[in-house]
């Protein structure tokens, strides 16, 4: 696989810069296949005015293109109008371009095509996907391509201008020519074609952890319940004017999703405090500010060149974030890629988003470099070799840098002694309801229940049972408290684990002594009879080390709308005294 490059300056000079390139492939038997064109020149009369002259040189040869915030060619920023063609060196390598037209095909039927393209073109390997500036969010793109084939590699850019603020972008190929509104799609693949792709972020989170509360597609309206651009004024002092998307550029939100970290730059804020974003963020996710840290992206391009290197590719295809080329302004706009210049030759642009597929799952991403790894036949040896870094690492760290840590970590030390307070407080609350004995409500909380169920009666029914450990003084006499304590626990525990798979709504406390209480909602006095017998007949087969096999007494009740909480509990109590009455180690109901 090979990559030749030219610049546009005049169509004179560019047609005989092609002309000759034609004469050397002739001469050395190289069939060129694919013409990329990134272009920071959004004028529909030049672009067409390249393509034509690479139409005219070469009839048969597939073109596409973008319009860029900036152009990479070889790791170093190019010209405004960069062309490179590439050139496969084995037969069995193939290439095809799609152009979809976004006003007369939904992003659904646009999925779909793609998806039966790859079924009928079973050597697909990878899709390269360019997008014009989308009108609403890409998410239904994304998940649109679920289906396709686990082994191809998803990877591309969102298409922009050298007005990072602006709408405006284009897209253009063989296909149908230039268009402002459209989908861009390569694919490549072969039975000797391999691909590989990686993200870099190098964003660390900033500060403490917002959930979204509220928001509807890509319109993002409230962090933990308050608007969401009142976040960006309060903690970043960011103003809701025309100038808030470049404000908010390099603080991007940080989450993570489809088990990957995920950045999302805000696009605009509107008038009701929402934000617009580039693609959805679903309601519960945890989002936090972002920042971007020199030395963490340096160290990420250290470790992913090491994986790239192994894969020794022929050629490169960068995504880059129009973001980065802001933050990177006070050394080089491709300070950070400059290192992979040495691995292979490369293009591609500064972008308005960037695509990558990870773990089965298309994800739109902002603030991010996408590399594309792409070689034909095996690897030319077994030597790897990564990115080297020499000359390009920080002598010291910003001071913004070590702030943000700061910041960051007294946040995260902050969250963790909120939490634990939380779970103090929590254990706190527990330790008021329930019984320190039993683990089971205390008299005061299953009191207070059945008192909120008498209000709600009726909305919904509901019984108690009331019981009493047979014969209990005579245990604790016999054998010792400790015992005693023991055969309060085992009935207790029984009470736990209801013994009735239907039943999932019962509050159980103890009432005082060996007399325990249980409120069982939704249910009528037959189901609570039943109930009652199972704990009867469970806690009689219970075999206690010393005091062997004990009894219990239970009376049930159903509740009725005149009921208060003393006539309730006293025919409660009535029906579990007739049941000590009868005999003891039995169940009546009243």
């Amino acid at each position: 696989m090979k990559q030749f490059q030219f610049e546009y300056h005049d169509s004179e000079v560019f047609s005989k810069k092609l002309s000759d390139f034609k004469a050397w492939c002739e001469t050395n038997s190289m069939i060129p296949k694919l013409f990329q064109i990134y272009s920071e020149v959004l004028e529909q009369s030049i672009i067409q005015t390249v393509c034509g002259i690479i139409e005219q040189i070469f009839p048969k040869t597939l073109y596409m293109g973008c319009s860029t915030s900036g152009n990479i060619i070889d790791c170093q920023l190019a010209e405004k109008i960069s062309v490179v063609c590439t050139a496969f060196e084995l037969p069995s390598t193939q290439v095809k371009v799609f152009q979809y037209d976004l006003s007369e095909c939904s992003v659904d039927n646009i999925t779909e095509k793609i998806l039966e393209e790859t079924k009928e073109n079973p050597w697909v390997k990878a899709i390269e996907m360019f997008f014009t500036i989308p009108e609403t969010s890409t998410t239904g793109f994304c998940d649109g391509l679920k289906d396709v084939r686990p082994d191809i590699q998803i990877f591309g850019g969102v298409a922009c201008s050298d007005d990072i603020t602006s709408d405006a972008s284009c897209v253009f190929s063989s296909e149908k020519g230039f268009s402002e509104k459209s989908i861009l799609i390569v694919f490549y693949g072969g039975a000797d074609f391999y691909v590989d792709a990686i993200k870099v972020t190098g964003w660390k989170p900033l500060g403490r952890k917002f959930h979204v509360t509220k928001s509807e597609g890509s319109i993002l309206q409230e962090l933990d319940g308050i608007p969401a651009y009142d976040v960006y004024h309060k903690y970043l002092n960011i103003k809701n004017d025309e100038n808030f998307f470049y404000n908010t550029l390099e603080f991007p939100l940080f989450y993570e999703h489809n088990d990957t970290t995920i950045l999302r730059t805000p696009v605009a804020s509107n008038e009701d405090g929402s934000i617009t974003m580039t693609s959805d963020i679903d309601v519960g996710s945890v989002v936090r500010i972002s920042y971007g840290d020199p030395g963490t992206i340096l160290e990420s391009i250290k470790e992913d060149s090491r994986r790239i290197g192994e894969f020794q590719p022929d050629l490169l295809h960068i995504f880059s974030c129009a973001a980065r080329r802001t933050f990177w302004t006070s050394r080089e706009p491709t300070y950070e890629i400059y290192p992979f210049q040495e691995m292979a030759p490369s293009c591609g642009f500064f972008s308005h988003g960037e695509f990558l597929r990870t773990s089965g799952n298309l994800n739109q991403h902002n603030v991010t470099l996408v590399i594309a790894a792409m070689r034909e036949g095996e690897k030319k040896s077994s030597q790897a070799s990564g990115a080297s870094m020499e000359g390009n690492t920080l002598s010291k760290v910003p001071l913004v840098s070590r702030l943000a840590t700061f910041i960051s970590m007294t946040s995260l030390e902050l969250e963790e002694i909120n939490q634990k307070l939380e779970l103090a407080n929590e254990k706190l609350k527990m330790t008021a309801i329930l019984d320190g004995l039993t683990g089971l409500y205390n008299r005061k909380e299953i009191q207070s229940q059945i008192e909120g169920a008498l209000l709600e009666i009726e909305k919904e029914k509901f019984s108690l049972i009331m019981l009493d450990i047979d014969n209990f003084k005579q245990v604790n006499d016999t054998f010792g408290h400790q015992e005693g304590d023991a055969v309060i626990i085992g009935l207790a525990d029984i009470l736990k684990n209801e013994p009735s798979d239907s039943l999932r709504n019962v509050s159980s406390g103890r009432w005082g002594g060996e007399e325990f209480m249980m409120l069982l909602r939704g249910t009528e006095l037959s189901a609570a009879s039943y109930i009652a017998e199972l704990i009867r007949q469970c806690f009689a087969n219970t075999n206690f080390p010393t005091a062997r096999p004990q009894t219990v007494s239970l009376g049930v009740t159903q509740a009725r709308p005149e009921d208060t909480l003393d006539t309730l509990c006293t025919r409660v109590d009535m029906a579990l005294y007739k049941a000590k009455k009868a005999g003891k180690n039995k169940v009546i109901m009243l």
